[in-house]
């Protein structure tokens, strides 16, 4: 079976609500669904999961599609009054951190590495494990839907592109309970850390656990903007918004806030 049998505990002894689905188009267009139609019943870390999404969505409004069975897709309903519109920039950012978090615990011993490439990718041994999308809930800028797709169980031979990675085509087996956990607990301490900081990223530990995490800073880079232009560069550093700071081959440093990197080898 896709979903097993004993359920999600340790996921569970976390969040309010964890309602698991054999298939769905959109885990996170179900929590917009839910939390929009029934919001008291949907609190802060109220989930779906499914190991079967037909319809998933990535950055720049991409397909993100896997064989039933192989993929663990995950969205999460974050509220978070206390954060400033400012800062919430940093949400995405810190659900990769998040996310890194809890697949490198699953890596302890194996001689895998799982690292960060910003703003929110995560990749185990430089291919992409992992993607994130959040959005925020239509008439409420106070609820956020992360949704998250991590490959687990996916032979290298179902891999989209051969870029991706996932814990099946690296011979390792997951603990998607465990990571879920794991996951939604750096989640929440992330947020509480900056919603404490009132916004301030570098004062919560957001800045350094990000950069600590982050494989795409001191690489040279090229970023594919939304606009279809391309900035090409080494990547300096996190800035205190969140965006990626690129010198280019003269020096000069342009802030991005969205796009796609691509890590130059």
């Amino acid at each position: 079976m896709s979903i097993p049998e004993e359920g999600y505990p340790l996921a569970a002894a976390i969040s309010p609500r964890v309602q698991v689905v054999e298939a769905t188009d959109s885990t996170n267009a179900d929590v917009v669904r839910h939390a929009t139609e029934l919001p008291d019943e949907w609190p802060h870390l109220s989930l779906v999961l499914t190991m079967d999404q037909r319809a998933g969505r990535g950055r720049l409004d991409r397909t993100w599609t896997a064989p039933p069975g192989e993929a663990l897709a995950v969205s999460t309903l974050v509220l978070v009054p206390r954060i400033p519109y400012a800062a919430r920039g940093w949400i995405p950012l810190v659900a990769g951190a998040a996310m890194t978090r809890a697949i490198a615990a699953q890596l302890v011993g194996t001689g895998h590495t799982a690292r960060l490439k910003w703003p929110n990718d995560v990749l185990v041994d430089g291919g992409k494990i992992c993607g994130i999308l959040a959005e925020v809930l239509p008439g409420d800028p106070d609820a956020i839907v992360v949704g998250t797709g991590v490959n687990t169980r996916m032979p290298r031979v179902d891999l989209p592109v051969t870029t991706a990675t996932s814990f099946a085509a690296v011979g390792l087996e997951c603990d998607e309970d465990r990571l879920l956990a794991d996951y939604l607990t750096a989640l929440d301490e992330h947020l509480t850390a900056l919603a404490d900081a009132i916004g301030n990223a570098a004062q919560a530990g957001i800045v350094a656990e990000v950069e600590a995490l982050c494989a795409t800073l001191g690489q040279d880079v090229v970023v594919l903007l939304p606009d279809g232009s391309q900035l090409a560069g080494r990547a300096q550093r996190i800035d205190p918004d969140g965006r990626l700071v690129v010198a280019d081959s003269l020096g000069i440093e342009t802030a991005v806030s969205a796009g796609d990197v691509v890590h130059v080898r």
